[in-house]
């Protein structure tokens, strides 16, 4: 069917929505985050309603998968987060309990972030013509930095990368203040940052520009949940950073509090995210 493309929309560089309307009377549109997250573009013929297409039984089996290994990984690390907050909290003071406990969450975090990089990997990827969704062979990677699915997924999956080095390291012993701050505090922060770029243009995706609210969308809920958790483990790392004169860290209840909230969004987050699926 002859067309041509009517509306490109998003922010800078990405592209998230396209609209083409038909020679012959209608329109088709296609979403960025409905494409990866349900496999799905809205078609309406002239003078009918619309209807929602759908990529093909492969992509929607991948799509389903990934999506349940993303959502249970989150769920499950942010629980473990949690628990391991509220041991240091409130626990017997056993530093290594709670390391383990973190160290154990941040894998599950890490599996969940790289099964959302694969989703939008193998997402099914529109035709030039507008209406139809095209399904490729499975990757294990891709290189696609003009494409804000793909570099949320990746700095996503790089700050967990990184927030890793933290929970490795907290099982040193021994540190000074100045190795504290640079071992453990240093990639905390840094992984914290990652995590709220990631969300931003997470926003960005599904507000197809500036961050704005769209309550009825259940995608800008898990974003918008997901960002209030990154936005609180920042928190909590600021408040964990050691004073080098006293040894001291700056609010340690702050810390605790900031990271229990913080990853109980996560697993809220991850239990919508069950949701949101073909």
């Amino acid at each position: 069917m002859s067309h041509s493309e009517e509306r490109a929309e998003g922010a800078g560089p990405f592209t998230t929505r396209l609209t083409w309307r038909f020679a012959g009377g209608g329109t088709a549109v296609w979403e960025s985050r409905a494409a990866r997250k349900r496999g799905t573009l809205t078609v309406r013929p002239e003078g009918a309603e619309a209807v929602t297409q759908y990529a093909d039984e492969e992509a929607l089996h991948r799509l389903r998968a990934l999506n349940a290994v993303a959502a249970v990984s989150f769920t499950i690390g942010g629980a473990l987060f949690v628990l391991g907050a509220a041991l240091a909290q409130f626990g017997s003071g056993d530093p290594t309990l709670s390391a383990t406990v973190y160290l154990v969450g941040g894998l599950f975090f890490t599996a969940g972030a790289y099964a959302s990089l694969l989703q939008t990997v193998n997402a099914p990827r529109r035709r030039s013509e507008g209406g139809t969704l095209v399904t490729h062979r499975w990757r294990w990677w891709s290189y696609e930095p003009l494409q804000i699915d793909w570099l949320s997924t990746f700095v996503l999956f790089a700050g967990t990368l990184v927030f890793g080095v933290n929970l490795l390291d907290s099982f040193f012993k021994g540190l000074s203040s100045q190795q504290v701050n640079r071992l453990i505090w240093t990639p905390d922060l840094i992984g914290c940052l990652l995590f709220l770029i990631s969300g931003h243009l997470a926003l960005v995706e599904v507000s197809h520009g500036p961050p704005r609210l769209r309550v009825r969308n259940l995608g800008w809920w898990i974003v918008a949940v997901n960002q209030l958790g990154s936005a609180l483990f920042l928190v909590a790392a600021l408040a964990d950073f050691t004073n080098p004169t006293t040894g001291d860290v700056i609010n340690a209840a702050v810390a605790k509090w900031g990271t229990i909230t913080g990853a109980a969004c996560f697993s809220v987050g991850g239990v919508l995210q069950l949701f949101e699926r073909p």
